[in-house]
């Protein structure tokens, strides 16, 4: 099963991977808010958001993405749809 329509609060976000990236708040249009405390690679002072289209696979209590998890931190977005965060 795919698709963010699948997506549900508390479901564990991977990297393709396997690498843990965080947990799911909501979804919010297109894309997942993760968990403000657990954004896993990055630091954890505002939420981060993650597109729906790297979305590959929802398989019970988890979402795996396709991008590998050393990457995903580059693809988070701030609250303004589409805008990557500079950390």
């Amino acid at each position: 099963m795919s698709g963010i329509d699948n997506v549900r609060e508390h479901m564990e976000v991977i990297g393709a991977d396997g690498v843990h990236i965080g947990t799911v708040d909501k979804v919010e249009g297109d894309r997942i808010k993760l968990i403000k405390a657990d954004s896993g690679l990055a630091h954890s002072d505002h939420h981060h958001y993650l597109p729906a289209g790297l979305v590959a696979e929802v398989e019970g209590d988890k979402v795996r993405l396709s991008a590998r998890g050393d990457v995903v931190a580059d693809l988070f977005e701030t609250e303004k749809s589409g805008q990557p965060i500079d950390d």
